[in-house]
């Protein structure tokens, strides 16, 4: 009888170790699906921001452009506009 009890305990305990294998590749799994989520949320949010500077970078350039015609007016008018007597 002893010797039955042997197999029988190598037995429970093979199985509780494929259970626990089986355990953490579930989890292994879950946490990847989790990571890929994740990863795709955030090349979402980066698409949007990269979409958002470039927008950024259009306005800025029109404003520069307005500054830069605005500058050149303003010559124009100082040349032909003497300033107040009161500078």
């Amino acid at each position: 009888m002893a010797n039955a009890e042997i197999p029988l305990t190598a037995k429970s305990s093979k199985t509780n170790y494929v259970q626990q294998l089986e355990e953490r590749v579930d989890a292994l799994e879950s946490r990847n699906v989790f990571q890929d989520d994740v990863i795709e949320q955030l090349s979402e949010e980066l698409a949007a921001h990269q979409h958002e500077i470039s927008e950024l970078k259009h306005q800025i350039q029109l404003v520069a452009n307005r500054l830069k015609d605005a500058g050149s007016l303003s010559d124009d008018i100082d040349d032909v506009e003497p300033p107040p007597p009161h500078y």
